[in-house]
């Protein structure tokens, strides 16, 4: 049985447009090519962080909510550990409440983006 993920990460501010995709795309096919199953994606962009980590104050934040096993989190985690470019990630297993509250919100994103247009 697959289980659903929510996983957040926090890459450094020092890098590029073309080295914060890369990085995206990196773990994106780490979970793809694991037997996982992308649901929803979001760039949260550049954000103040609530205290420095590694001598920075901001980082670029990305966030995935996915379906896998469990044993892919392992996996995923370790090459968030292994990345230089990560500086902080956490990764949550969501139960029904918060699929449902998840869902809820990318429906009222998908409005709005819908009325903008």
């Amino acid at each position: 049985m697959l289980n659903q993920y929510e996983t957040v990460f926090i890459l450094t501010p020092v890098l590029s447009e073309a080295q914060i995709k890369e990085a995206v795309d990196s773990f994106k096919k780490i979970i793809t090519s694991n037997g996982g199953e992308i649901l929803h994606e979001e760039d949260w962009g550049l954000k103040k962080l609530a205290y420095p980590i590694q001598k920075k104050s901001t980082g670029y934040y990305h966030l995935f909510e996915f379906k896998s096993e469990g044993s892919l989190i392992e996996k995923l985690e370790l090459e968030y550990r292994r990345d230089e470019r990560i500086i902080r990630y956490i990764t949550v297993k969501l139960d029904k409440y918060s699929i449902a509250y998840g869902e809820r919100r990318r429906n009222r994103i998908k409005e709005s983006k819908n009325e903008e247009n």
